[in-house]
């Protein structure tokens, strides 16, 4: 508060009068100058114990102005050369506990609009003025200031990239401020430190500087200000630390591409010294060499001219000779054809050898008998021991030989007839077949790209004269990984049947209301509904689960008629009516009926988990011709969910970037999220919100119908970027993680589209007849005498399925009409590699030794 200027001058005179009254009373009373040594006064001038210090208003809260003194008589606050009014003081007194001198204390308020009011050359000051009777001190001055801090920094600090080993230096000038603002860098929302692993910190001009950069330096930094008002923090500069990628050593050269005359040998390296990091430049260069090679053509020996004939022998025989010189064989050619030497009569006939003595006719005579009698025992040995093993096998030597099994079997290529013209087949009642699937369909959705259900028919007449017909699309067939085998015999005499497969997608969520169970394959279905066979059908079905025991409970299932599916059998369980043989990645199953099955799982705990085939797809955009995108799918590893995408992405263009990965995708309830990363700022920009993308625990776990796939969106600054590397991360939270690392070239997309996979891949094995079984029919049918019928040997079919290990679940074998063929057929079911007769035929002859071994 203020006094009006005669008030004040008024204020002033009381004041002067007041210290000279106390003068002369001092000074003239030696009275009154003792009893104020009594009191506690000394005579000297007043001496300050605490001072006025400078202060800041923050927003509108008022501050205290502080003096202490000691001798005192009084004291006043002194603002801008004026005194404040003695009612705005608060004062107080009292005595030091050391000396007993009395201490005054004096505090006034100043406010934020007293300061704002103040217009003058200086900062709003006061000071203190306190009395005594020798005189007057005036304390120092302390300032009053109103403090903010500014929100706009001067300059933000900016993103760059810079090489490994490079320096870093970020440029930030804190907002204006009172009072100013101190200034601390962050990194990633973490403080940081200066002076370690040379990073320092200009405190002048607050620059961030990294004097060599290290991986571990990129990150997101922000300058951040702050003093006793605010604080404020900077726009986030974003520092990528890159490496350039450079060459590895050159592999050596390869052998010459021709085996006789000129041609080309190459040599590669690899941009892996280092690989091109953050967007990191590709090596210069190229990746491969040629250089021109000359091989040494083989030389084939030829015959020279024959000798001319030599004299007459008293053998009358002449003979001649040749040799393998024209020209000489070199540089492994072939060795001449033919013999070196030729004898011939020389006499027509007509020459008589000399009679030889009579010793020497008899000691002929015994050489040959002596031989012919070593000869006859010989051949009768072999004739007993085979007549032996014989009599110890009971089905004879050719079971137990590999070549036996091998030789009955060929190979059968089948081609598809027209539609509408089924080709004619001499076969007898028997099938194999191996689904190709080709897809029908694709759908669009935002955000995921879906796959549509496929169906896939495949028609088979069978009677005794079997008509096979198959209805493909033009498109590429691929492998489903389904089979089905009608075994010999399955299908009575002049009986014919419609048959058809199909394979469907189905979703999990049908299977149960609270979800506990899952397809863990595809939905087979084969038929007609009546179809009649006097003995199981063998139908091997791949699927996705890791097989344990302790984390999962895997169910055939079958559909009713009213959609719903009824448990068949459990794979750990045994039963008469279905025989299951669950393995890594198959289940080949026996039916005796026809319908839609599928193999379903109900997890047990969270170590259960399901295998995703992981691949990525890329492919130019075009609605944008710098635009590139990235499709990542994550499926069920199962041949016919992958083939769905394959055929999908071929249909659009689409090339397979990496080779797929296999991830286990467990049940703990946490999803999936994809992401990409280490993209090259410099040269490709990518949709900003699009880095990182996320597939809910349901959408993986029980998503079977549709595909999971998400995109990444890139554009190149221009059209010389051609290289494009980055990684794709899929990881489950608080689960595996797979890293697929992109390196391809954007020019190979736009010379055409390179395919990811062939007509080899896969042809339609279908096979009737004999041609259709590995083990020859005259074959099995003598393994199936052998064992069906028990002996005193003990060579029933029940050590025939323990030598092929297929020895669980006896019962279901023991209630058919033959057992053995029944083994056998799932042992086919199981055994699809050629080679693998080898097998059968050790097992065969294993039971012969320890049948053997009995004896």
């Amino acid at each position: 508060m203020h006094l009006h200027p005669s008030a004040r001058k008024l204020f002033g005179a009381i004041l002067a009068l007041i210290f000279l009254q106390r003068i002369l009373f001092c000074f003239c009373s030696p009275g009154a100058r003792g009893e104020a040594l009594q009191h506690g006064q000394s005579e000297t001038l007043p001496r300050f114990l605490q001072e006025p210090v400078d202060a800041y208003i923050i927003k509108s809260n008022p501050i205290k102005l502080r003096c202490q003194a000691q001798p005192a008589l009084q004291i006043f606050f002194k603002c801008n050369g004026e005194w404040v009014h003695q009612s705005q003081h608060m004062s107080q007194e009292h005595a030091d506990v050391v000396t007993g001198l009395k201490i005054r204390e004096v505090m006034i308020n100043i406010s934020r609009q007293q300061v704002e009011d103040f217009h003058g050359p200086e900062d709003y000051w006061c000071l203190c003025v306190a009395w005594s009777h020798l005189g007057t001190s005036k304390s120092r001055k302390a300032s009053v200031r109103i403090a903010y801090l500014r929100k706009n920094f001067e300059q933000d600090p900016q993103g760059t990239e810079v090489p490994l080993d490079g320096m870093i230096v970020l440029h930030c000038r804190p907002p204006e401020g009172v009072p100013v603002a101190e200034v601390e860098w962050l990194k990633n929302d973490e403080p940081l430190s200066f002076g370690d692993d040379g990073m320092s910190n200009t405190r002048g001009d607050h620059d961030l500087i990294i004097s060599e950069a290290r991986l571990s330096d990129s990150g997101n930094y922000t300058c951040a200000a702050s003093n006793i008002v605010a604080k404020r923090r900077s726009a986030t500069a974003v520092v990528v630390v890159y490496v350039n990628g450079g060459w590895s050593s050159w592999t050596g050269w390869s052998p010459c591409s021709v085996h006789c005359g000129r041609g080309v040998q190459k040599r590669s390296r690899t941009c892996t010294n280092p690989a091109p990091l953050n967007g990191g430049a590709f090596c210069e260069g190229t990746p491969s060499q040629k250089s021109p090679c000359n091989t040494v053509c083989p030389v084939d020996g030829g015959w020279g001219e024959w000798s001319e004939w030599s004299v007459c022998s008293s053998d009358c025989e002449r003979q001649r000779s040749r040799e393998c010189t024209a020209p000489e064989p070199k540089h492994g050619g072939r060795l001449c054809d033919g013999v070196a030497a030729a004898a011939e009569n020389c006499t027509g006939g007509l020459c008589t050898q000399r009679s030889l003595p009579q010793t020497k006719r008899t000691s002929d005579v015994a050489l040959y008998s002596g031989l012919a009698a070593g000869v006859v025992t010989m051949v009768m040995l072999i004739i007993a021991v085979t007549l032996y093993r014989r009599s110890q096998s009971e089905y004879g030597v050719d079971v137990i030989d590999s070549s036996a099994l091998t030789g009955g079997f060929q190979s059968f290529s089948f081609k598809t007839s027209r539609q509408g013209e089924p080709k004619e087949l001499t076969a007898e009642q028997v099938c194999r077949v191996c689904v190709c699937a080709c897809v029908r369909a694709c759908v669009h959705m935002s955000g995921c790209f879906l796959i549509s259900s496929l169906s896939l028919s495949l028609s088979l007449s069978l009677s005794l004269s079997l008509s096979l017909s198959l209805s493909l699309s033009p498109s590429l067939p691929l492998s489903a990984g389904i089979s089905l085998l009608v075994p010999h015999g399955g299908i009575a005499e002049d009986t014919t049947w419609e048959m058809y497969m199909s394979i469907n997608q189905e979703d999990s969520s049908a299977m149960s209301e609270d979800g506990s169970e899952i397809f863990l394959s595809p939905a087979v279905t084969y038929g007609p509904p009546g179809l009649d066979l006097s003995c199981p059908t063998a139908m091997t079905v791949a699927h996705c689960a890791e097989v344990s025991a302790e984390n999962w409970t895997i169910r055939l299932k079958r559909q009713t008629q009213d959609n719903k599916w009824e448990e068949v059998m459990s794979v750990d369980e045994e039963s008469t009516s279905c025989y299951c043989l669950l393995e890594a990645q198959r289940c080949h199953v026996l039916l005796g009926q026809p319908g839609r099955y599928a193999l379903v799982g109900e997890a047990l705990n969270q170590e259960a988990a399901k295998r995703l085939r992981l691949a990525v797809f890329g492919g130019l955009d075009s609605s944008n011709s710098l635009g590139f995108t990235i499709r990542v799918y994550c499926v069920e590893d199962t041949p016919h969910s992958f083939q769905e995408v394959a055929v999908g992405e071929r249909s659009r263009g689409g090339r397979l970037l990496e080779e797929p990965k296999i991830m286990l995708f467990r049940g703990n309830t946490f999803s999936l999220q994809v992401s990409i990363q280490d993209v090259p700022r410099l040269l490709w920009s990518i949709k900003p919100f699009n880095t990182c993308q996320e597939f809910s625990f349901s959408q993986v776990w029980a998503g079977n119908q549709c595909p999971l796939q998400c995109a990444f969106s890139l554009e190149r600054y221009s059209h010389s970027s051609s290289q494009l590397s980055c990684k794709i991360s899929i990881r489950q939270v608080a689960g595996e993680e797979q890293i697929l690392q992109i390196y391809t070239s954007v020019v190979e997309n736009e010379k055409g589209v390179v395919p990811f996979f062939t007509q080899s891949d896969c042809t339609v094995t279908s096979q009737t007849g004999s041609r259709a079984f590995k083990i020859p029919l005259s074959i099995r049918q003598r393994i199936t005498a052998t064992f069906d019928a028990a002996n005193s040997n003990g060579k029933d079919w029940q050590l025939l399925a323990q030598k092929l290990h297929i020895d669980r679940n006896l019962c279901y074998f023991a209630c058919q009409e033959s057992p053995s063929s029944v083994i056998l057929s799932l042992w086919e079911a199981q055994h699809q590699d050629p080679g693998d007769l080898d097998s059968l035929a050790s097992a065969l002859e294993e039971i012969g030794k320890v049948q053997g071994d009995c004896y």
